[in-house]
């Protein structure tokens, strides 16, 4: 049996309407392969904050984990 990695993010909390759910925008540089310029590409995913604590604003490390609804895949480990 292999173990995997967990996945570790780093981002913004954009929105804390949802019970127990908070959508965190993470944010990636990138370079385009031919003409060498760097981008910005935002990624928005769903994170379980059990504990109701994290606002709007606060920056947050997430964790992937078992699939907990749908389209919630990682969790909250702590605010930065």
């Amino acid at each position: 049996m292999t173990t995997q990695s967990k996945q570790q993010l780093t981002g913004i909390v954009v929105s804390n309407k949802m019970d127990k759910t908070v959508v965190v925008k993470v944010d990636l540089v990138k370079r385009h392969p031919k003409y060498h310029k760097s981008y910005t590409k935002s990624y928005r995913y769903k994170a379980h904050d059990a504990d109701n604590s994290c606002s709007i604003g606060d920056k947050v490390v997430i964790e992937s984990s078992r699939p907990i609804s749908k389209d919630k895949r990682f969790t909250v480990l702590k605010k930065v």
